[in-house]
């Protein structure tokens, strides 16, 4: 993504995500933030000297530029920043851009190969378009929370903002087929002196968060129009793939056993002593095997009572069965395969404390993603950005002392 100009207005999660990923793999990220504070993920969790370590990992490889966009000289400095970016990558509630005149239509009037990417609960159309909505809210109305828990208790959430990242994922699978479909039909514009209508053709890419979790739900809808099947919740078990679930170890570690493969099954029933299962005809294919799911997780589960974590893995292992132990972050800053694919940076602050990331993925074998610096402080690309645009440091200093930055 080198030389690719992204500017994101945003904050929290969704969109800040979405340029996070480009910026990891080279893009040149430009974030707009309020001079009154920044983005609010800044004192979000854990913090260090006041500001978030999340801060750190989303909004690393950065710069940091701090307008008041209740300013109309702020507006026109983030204009000219969008009309000179290949991506724009936004969340706002929608129509908050086009009230400031950076909306899609309005910047495409002048270069129609921009792309934008807009995150946001409900998408830019449709009678909930104005309606807050956050990652919860996506959960919930796209399908994922009906279906997260056990059935004799409420809906339960996963511990992070899964909607927001879900819908950032889309965000830059949608930038990244825009800018080929630019590339494909002319490429960027070349600003005040190119001729626009030589340019490649721009989009916009309409990110809802409901929808990108509802893209997840897998054959959800087919079932329920053909045979008009509600998928319930069901637990630590995959619904309908058996047997795939959680189980407790003796010592009470939870340990993670995906036997649903026909041959996978047989060896996983001859590792924990249950030959009758292994060798009964009833239990060969999946089909049949969901009609008696709760005497196999029994049985499994009874096995599991037997044996300590590191025993269970161990069996488990030698007769290729697909197992894992439930890892906290603290399993994972010490476990073999993490370190061997080199999934946590060591990096330090700028007092020199130091701290870890996690890496950047996916690996690429010729040009890897990778930390340049951490998350910026407030405003500190000021200077550097704005005098690219050819503002004076007298300029500069005026817009600061009259609350523009």
């Amino acid at each position: 993504m080198s030389g690719i100009k992204v500017l994101e207005l945003g904050t929290l999660i969704a969109g800040p995500f979405c340029s996070r990923i480009l910026g990891e793999f080279g893009a040149d990220v430009i974030k707009i933030e309020s001079p009154d504070g920044g983005d609010p993920i800044r004192q979000w969790r854990v913090l260090k000297d006041g500001t978030s370590l999340w801060w750190s990992v989303q909004s690393r490889n950065k710069k940091s530029v701090t307008l008041n966009m209740k300013d109309p000289r702020a507006q026109d400095i983030a204009r000219q920043l969008a009309l000179d970016a290949d991506i724009i990558i936004e969340n706002y509630r929608p129509g908050v851009l086009e009230k400031w005149q950076l909306g899609y239509e309005q910047l495409k009037a002048i270069n129609p190969a921009l792309i934008m990417v807009r995150l946001s609960g409900y998408g830019q159309s449709g009678p909930m378009r104005d309606s807050p909505g956050f990652g919860a809210i996506g959960e919930s109305m796209g399908g994922m929370r009906y279906v997260s828990g056990y059935p004799d208790r409420p809906p339960v959430r996963i511990g992070m903002s899964i909607g927001d990242s879900v819908a950032a994922l889309h965000g830059a699978i949608g930038a990244l087929m825009a800018l080929r479909h630019r590339d494909a039909t002319g490429g960027r514009w070349n600003g005040k002196t190119g001729d626009a209508l030589q340019a490649g053709q721009g989009q916009m890419v309409d990110v809802a968060l409901y929808e990108s979790v509802f893209n997840l739900m897998e054959s959800l809808v087919p079932e329920y129009d053909h045979a008009g099947v509600v998928r319930e919740r069901t637990g630590g078990a995959l619904p309908g793939i058996v047997p795939s679930n959680t189980y407790t170890t003796g010592d009470g570690e939870n340990i993670v056993i995906a036997g649903n493969g026909d041959a996978i099954f047989k060896r996983l029933m001859h590792a924990i002593g249950r030959h009758d299962m292994a060798d009964d005809p009833a239990l060969e294919n999946n089909a049949g095997r969901v009609t008696q799911v709760h005497q196999i997780d029994e049985a499994i589960a009874s096995w599991c009572s037997t044996q300590e974590i590191d025993s269970a893995l161990q069996i488990l292992k030698a007769a290729d069965v697909p197992v894992s132990k439930i890892y906290s972050v603290r399993d994972m800053l010490t476990d073999p395969q993490f370190m061997a694919r080199a999934m946590i940076e060591q990096h330090q602050f700028k007092d020199g404390t130091p701290i870890k990331l996690p890496a950047v993925t996916p690996k690429f074998s010729a040009t890897p993603g990778g930390t340049r610096w951490l998350g910026p402080e407030l405003g500190e690309h000021n200077l550097e950005v704005l005098r690219s645009l050819g503002y004076s440091d007298s300029d500069i200093a005026a817009l600061q002392n009259d609350g523009v930055l």
